[in-house]
């Protein structure tokens, strides 16, 4: 059996990077697995031929987090499709990188609602299934980047700065009927982006790491199983920062 055994979990932006890292994590440890995607369909197909394959209850849902009235249809589609929701993952997310002199309003307001519109759509849609079941686990993702600021990120930080907040309140207003809020602070993480990254630039993150190496995916996802799981049953309103010591 595994750790996350029968139950339901959606995930969003699940189709690449820390997503399809949880998604594959997930369905490894028995769970029933809903995830999203907006555009990445080839990929999204992929992941769910090779869960699949293994004798897993996967689907994949096309729609877009930051919009309301999607992440409504989408959570009722989830039901309809499950049955329930046991575990909800706001992992949806962009960066506009630019320093504040040249940001502009929709660098701004784009990863806001992408980032941080999306937790609330998804949550306020959440809430209510989970009080009905008297239970639940709600994971927000944010960073360390939210937690100490970057040149050249006050837009991403501030999402991210703005999920703690958001993961906080909502443990305090939900725990009373059993539903727990936490979030993960991830520091720099092996995807796409770093591997574009020269020899130099990358190394410079790495000497600022103190465990000296980027994180992986899978760093990422198993933090993310204990906090679905009932191993994690007396936390919640936490940050966990996977960063090998960045933000110490």
């Amino acid at each position: 059996m595994g750790l996350l055994q029968d139950k339901v979990c959606l995930i969003t932006g699940g189709s690449r990077g820390i997503g399809e890292s949880i998604v594959k994590h997930f369905v490894k440890e028995g769970a029933k697995v809903a995830f999203t995607y907006r555009s990445s369909a080839e990929s999204s197909n992929r992941i769910v031929s090779e869960c699949e394959a293994e004798g897993a209850t996967i689907k994949a849902y096309q729609s877009d987090a930051s919009d309301y009235a999607a992440a409504e249809k989408l959570v009722a589609d989830v039901l309809e499709d499950f049955g329930k929701i046991d575990v909800l993952i706001n992992n949806a997310g962009i960066t506009m990188d630019t320093l504040m002199l040249r940001m502009t309003e929709d660098h701004w307001d784009k990863v806001m609602e992408v980032n941080l519109k999306s937790v609330f759509n998804l949550t306020k849609q959440v809430i209510k299934p989970m009080l009905r079941n008297r239970g639940g686990s709600i994971i927000n993702m944010s960073s360390v980047v939210g937690v100490f600021g970057n040149a050249g990120q006050a837009n991403y930080a501030a999402s991210k700065a703005g999920i703690i907040g958001f993961t906080k309140s909502i443990a305090k207003e939900i725990g009373s009927r059993g539903i727990r809020c936490n979030a993960i602070a991830p520091g720099f993480i092996e995807t796409d982006m770093t591997h574009e990254l020269d020899e130099k630039t990358r190394q410079a993150y790495i000497d600022g790491i103190p465990l000296k190496r980027l994180g992986k995916g899978e760093d990422v996802s198993n933090a993310c199983v204990f906090l679905a799981s009932d191993m994690s049953e007396y936390i919640s309103g936490q940050v966990l920062s996977v960063c090998g010591a960045l933000n110490t």
